[in-house]
């Protein structure tokens, strides 16, 4: 499997939260949820379907991959770990939000899975 980047993560995290929302994907919306350029969300996309995580149907509908959507699930997994373990530690909501943005992306598995257990031990 390629590596990706953290913004890849952020992409496949996007295309995975708004399916959830809205069942089916479009760039634009992508563009929308990330405030990014829809030329920024075109590149990340040709790049995610060169390394298959994602793919993209006759209608543009983006769909994740089973590969695209383990990526996504365990990186809005770390998300939600962390936005909510910085907001009850007190951190304002917008700013645990940014955090938690750069947290899943630096924190390897191993160490997340080590952290996660041992709050959950307590």
């Amino acid at each position: 499997m390629k590596k990706l980047h953290a913004s890849g993560e952020d992409y496949l995290e996007a295309v995975l939260v708004l399916q959830k929302e809205k069942g089916m994907v479009l760039s634009v919306d992508v563009a929308r949820h990330m405030g990014v350029s829809k030329p920024s969300v075109c590149h990340a996309v040709s790049t995610l379907k060169e390394g298959g995580f994602l793919t993209m149907d006759g209608d543009f509908f983006l769909c994740l991959t089973d590969i695209g959507r383990e990526v996504a699930e365990q990186t809005y997994e770390k998300h939600c770990f962390f936005t909510r373990l910085l907001v009850d530690a007190g951190v304002e909501p917008k700013a645990a939000e940014r955090d938690a943005c750069r947290m899943e992306h630096a924190i390897s598995d191993d160490s997340f899975q080590k952290i996660k257990s041992g709050l959950q031990g307590k």
